[in-house]
């Protein structure tokens, strides 16, 4: 229907929706990775936990692959399709905000973060499938850009009740934060669910999503600094931040000074050395 009477220009490119190559093609290569773990576990099963999952006797005998390895495997059939189910329908969103190039880019650092946080809080004697890493990241990152959206018509049939995007991303980091209390040994794959997640929200903010962090605050803050002693003069910079440094090196010596007054010595000596304007 249009809402003129006018014919459609024969110069008018028509209208195509998004084809979603990177998001597709990642569920192909998850599909396609994940087959090969199944016939590897059925004729040797030592294999994917011992040389591709990622682990601490992998990183001691310099498995460097493991770190590419285990950002595909899942620790089995329920998981990687729950997984695969979540990307979908979480990742068409991300994918229509961020473009293809960020969702690949954020599955990747959720991925990468994901493994991370299995190093950093599981015994040296556990194994991560981390195959969860990315996806949190990207239910994680669409908590932060769309709080309030529900996901009611998207996960009907496995949400049958209203839930709003934000309280998802809640609820699956407690349960990545339980599961890593209680379950802390043999072959894992919830300890990528947190790093993954704290990935995706670091990205999200990073782009400018969400309420700005206290990183994002202080950075700001020092920013404007730094832009307000720029267009100070040399006497007004003298005046204002250099005679209270001198008064303090006069009381309590010069080791007394942090390291942020020594850089402003040194801004000073900059300033002093620049022909006047």
């Amino acid at each position: 229907m249009r809402l003129s009477g006018r014919k459609a220009s024969s110069y008018a490119p028509s209208w195509k929706s998004r084809q979603r190559v990177v998001l597709l093609s990642l569920i192909g290569l998850n599909f396609a990775i994940f087959v090969v773990q199944l016939v590897l576990q059925a004729y040797q099963p030592a294999l994917v936990p011992q040389y591709l999952g990622l682990s601490y006797r992998g990183i001691d005998g310099a498995y460097a692959w493991q770190f590419l390895t285990a950002m595909f495997l899942h620790a089995g059939v329920f998981q990687f399709a729950g997984n695969m189910i979540v990307l979908y329908i979480i990742g068409r969103d991300i994918d229509a905000i961020l473009g293809p190039r960020h969702f690949l880019y954020l599955y990747i650092c959720g991925a990468v973060g994901g493994e991370l946080g299995h190093l950093f809080s599981m015994p040296a004697t556990t194994v991560l499938m981390a195959g969860s890493g990315g996806v949190a990241a990207m239910v994680v990152a669409l908590a932060i850009i769309l709080p309030e959206l529900e996901v009611t018509d998207s996960l009907s049939f496995i949400l049958p009740f209203k839930l709003k995007l934000k309280y998802l991303g809640y609820a699956l980091c407690l349960i990545g934060a339980v599961l890593l209390i209680v379950d802390r040994r043999g072959v894992v794959s919830h300890s990528a669910i947190l790093g993954g997640g704290a990935a995706g929200w670091l990205y999200a903010h990073l782009l400018g999503f969400g309420r700005p962090s206290f990183l994002q605050r202080a950075l700001r803050r020092r920013r404007i600094e730094s832009e307000r002693r720029q267009r100070m003069s040399l006497d007004e910079f003298i005046t204002e931040e250099i005679d209270p440094l001198l008064e303090k090196i006069s009381q309590t010596g010069i080791e007394s000074l942090t390291r942020s007054e020594r850089r402003t010595l040194a801004e000073v000596r900059e300033k002093m050395a620049k022909p006047p304007q």
